[in-house]
């Protein structure tokens, strides 16, 4: 313990220990480490010898500021054993040792770099100054340089005002020199038609002759150039009058004429007067691919004949005319936009003339492509001659023509719906001439229908040519709006659905006229179809169109409801006059049928009659015809008898006691008070009631018509019994298979109980068949 208190600390500082010299080494060491830490950027902790870490106030802290020896190995002694003071001894001399060892090792590699920067700087000091005597000796130089060049200057002077003087002399006899051979130089350049070259020698030389035109010797120059001008100026007034060459020699040569200082009014009349020449045989030629004769060509070479030659001619003209006559001013180019427009007004009438032989054709590509090339060739004449208004007028022909191509497509429509129809009737009538099967309803209006709408979409896929971004008038507000909603929405599409409904509703006229020879199946179809339409093709048609042609125009246009509206009530007339020709026929057949029989003559029945069986074989075909496009529709429940109940009544005691009264002479008009009472209490039947699109409503209208027709034609006509008998047995038959097809079966009873009972009181012995007995006359018939 007396040792390791006797031992130095590595820490302890001067004056702290007795031994002093020994004390200060360690303290020393570590200020100079610490030094070192400071040249190369270590931290102000690191540089003092300590860590960051433990407090700086510790004076038992070894690296710390406030160290303190004495209470440091007190502490160790308080706290240590033995051995672990010796163990601290040992370590702190090894740390030492590592200290000294590294100070050295830093003082070693930085004195070699001080020994290297002492050698730089040393060097350096050497250069610099060998630099300044180099810069001195430059200055020298440079000052006996510049007294060098004042003393040549200064000798030279009066030479170099001396030449300076002869070069001007020299230019003034060169300048002389072409004024006395300027004569021989025009004649010369006349003769080899150098007329450009003479134009610029008399320029040239102008204005040097009038300045000194009052000396003799200038002004027979003058005399001389001014003949040799005027022969130059009436050669190029003859070459530029025969027109032989195009408009840019044309225009060089009134180009030279006015800077000869010919009038330039003049001029300018002659110039326009030989291009109206030169475009006047460009539009000669184009009306003569017009003529009769010859075959016209196609409509795009017709429109590049004319934009290579007509339009591109006027431009030439224009941009000669505007750089030649600039100085004319208004005056000069409203004259141009009078010639451009008179011309223009031509040109435009011939390419009217060509592009109205085309309206004949089906096919808009090639004449989009030659209308695209007909408004991009008046672009340039259209902005060089703006006052002339080429543009506008070649906008309003495109327009025109696209208008035109409307009611062409349109036409077209109706063409092939027209068509589409005389192949309906073609179809219908066949199988009577052939004797063969045909095609059904279904199938024929599945052909109408599709190929209405193919003929649609063909239209519009050829109308929207117009509208393609490649072309060149379809960023026109024309083509964006109105061309869109009211040429091809509303003229083309909206129009032919009218036009449709229109031909359709055509067939309803009366008979006699055109729906008189119209087939009745043609009249179920096109009701269909119309009611197609309304249910669903006409928002296809019309969404397809807006969706092709985005509409940018606030124009209004017709609803989808209206149109669907229109064409509901085409299908319903269409369909009502169906029952009514369809209940004609019918009525017809049973008209003739009573006005043709003797029925007070007549034998007593054992059959039924022929034309009954045929009104139900023909209302069983109507039956079929029209469950091939209508559905079934709603029937009134049916009574368990329909089939059974025969006209037999009369001799039951409800109708026995309805005519009993009519077989006494004594009470003659009891039958016909009766009736009329029955008549007060039953419903009435409206035959022309409105008709449903169903099957059933059809067949009760047809027969509702055809069995009224019997009643008025039974109440023209008066019975004997036998007759009364044989209408009992006609009107059970229609009974047994006319309930099927209507609505309410009742509604056939009580149409059939009216004609037997208006049979029997036109009958003056009302006996009726024994019901048994017609049940058995119609079973066998």
């Amino acid at each position: 313990m007396a040792a390791a208190a006797a031992a130095p600390g590595p820490g302890s500082r001067p004056g702290d220990s007795p031994e002093g010299p020994e004390a200060e080494a360690p303290e020393r060491r570590r200020k100079a480490h610490g030094m070192l830490k400071l040249y190369y950027g270590l931290s102000e902790g690191e540089a003092a010898g300590r860590p960051s870490g433990p407090d700086p106030l510790d004076p038992t802290d070894l690296n710390g500021a406030h160290f303190d020896p004495e209470v440091y190995l007190d502490k160790l002694r308080r706290e240590c054993p033995l051995a672990q003071l010796m163990d601290s001894e040992t370590d702190m001399v090894r740390q030492i040792r590592a200290l000294d060892s590294d100070m050295q090792t830093l003082v070693y590699e930085n004195y070699n770099k001080f020994i290297s920067a002492t050698d730089t700087i040393r060097k350096m000091k050497n250069d610099f100054r060998k630099m300044e005597d180099e810069m001195d000796r430059l200055a020298t130089n440079m000052a006996v340089i510049t007294d060098f060049s004042a003393r040549i200057s200064a000798t030279l002077q009066d030479r170099h005002e001396r030449i300076t003087k002869l070069a001007g002399v020299h230019a003034l006899l060169r300048k002389l020199q072409f004024l006395f051979e300027l004569p021989s130089r025009l004649t010369k350049c006349v003769e080899l038609g150098a007329y450009g070259q003479a134009v610029r020698y008399q320029g040239r030389a102008r204005a040097v002759l009038q300045q000194y035109q009052h000396l003799p010797s200038f002004r027979a120059i003058q005399d001389d150039c001014q003949v040799i001008t005027a022969r130059l100026a009436q050669q190029l007034r003859q070459r530029f009058r025969e027109g032989g060459s195009g408009a840019p020699e044309q225009a060089e040569c009134v180009e030279l004429l006015l800077a000869l200082g010919e009038p330039a009014e003049e001029l300018c009349e002659e110039f326009l007067a030989h291009a109206r020449g030169r475009l006047e045989e460009e539009l000669r030629s184009l009306e003569a691919e017009l003529g009769p004769s010859p075959p016209a060509p196609d409509v795009l070479e017709f429109t590049d004949h004319g934009g290579s030659g007509f339009v591109g001619g006027l431009c030439q003209v224009a941009a000669a005319y505007q750089e030649l006559f600039a100085a004319q001013g208004p005056a000069g180019a409203e004259k141009l936009a009078a010639f451009a427009r008179e011309l223009g007004s031509r040109y435009f009438a011939l390419v009217e003339r060509r592009l109205a032989q085309e309206q004949g054709s089906g096919d808009n590509s090639l004449l989009v492509r030659a209308l695209d090339r007909f408004h991009r060739r008046l672009r340039a004449p259209g902005a060089l001659l703006a006052a002339a208004g080429l543009a506008e007028a070649a906008t309003e022909i495109v327009e025109r023509v696209a208008r035109e191509r409307l009611g062409h497509h349109l036409q077209g429509l109706q063409a092939a719906f027209l068509g589409s129809l005389t192949d309906v009737r073609q179809a219908l009538a066949a199988p009577r001439i052939a004797g063969k099967e045909g095609p059904g309803l279904a199938e024929l209006l599945a052909n109408v229908a599709s190929s209405i709408l193919s003929h649609i979409k063909a239209s519009l896929a050829s109308v929207h040519l117009f509208t393609a971004k490649e072309v060149s008038f379809s960023n026109k507000p024309y083509f964006r709006g109105e061309f869109c909603s009211q040429g091809v929405r509303e003229s083309l599409i909206v129009g032919f659905i009218r036009s449709m409904c229109q031909t359709a509703q055509s067939f309803c006229d009366s008979p006699g006229e055109k729906g008189g020879a119209t087939p009745p199946a043609l009249l179920l179809l096109l009701s269909r179809l119309c009611l197609d339409y309304e249910t669903a093709t006409i928002s296809y048609i019309l969404t397809l169109t807006d969706e092709q042609f985005l509409v940018q125009d606030q124009s209004p246009v017709t609803p989808v409801s209206t149109l669907c509206a229109e064409a509901r009530e085409t299908a319903r007339r269409l369909l009502t006059h169906y029952v009514k020709v369809q209940g004609l026929v019918i009525s017809q057949m049973l008209r003739k049928s009573v006005e043709t029989r003797d029925w007070l003559s007549t034998l007593e029945p054992r059959n039924v009659r022929a034309v009954m069986k045929r009104v139900v074989e023909d209302t069983t075909a109507i039956d079929v015809q029209v469950g091939l496009l209508y559905e079934e529709g709603v029937r009134k429940a049916q009574s368990s008898d329909s089939s059974k109940r025969t006209f037999s009544v009369y001799s039951s005691s409800r109708q026995q006691g309805r005519y009993a009264p009519s077989y006494t002479p004594s009470a003659p008009m009891d039958t016909n008070l009766l009736s009329n009472i029955q008549k007060l209490f039953s419903e009435r039947i409206d035959v022309f009631s409105p008709v449903e699109f169903n099957k059933v409503s059809v067949l009760t209208g047809i027969i509702k018509i055809s069995l009224k027709t019997l009643l008025e034609c039974v109440r023209l006509r008066t019975f004997g019994r036998f007759g009364l008998q044989q209408v009992q047995v006609d009107c059970h038959f229609l009974q047994l298979y006319l309930w099927r097809f209507v609505a309410d079966e009742e509604l056939v009873h009580l149409l059939l109980d009216e004609v037997v009972a208006s049979a029997a009181l036109r009958c003056p012995d009302p006996v009726p068949m024994e019901p048994s007995v017609v049940e058995v006359i119609c079973e066998r018939g």
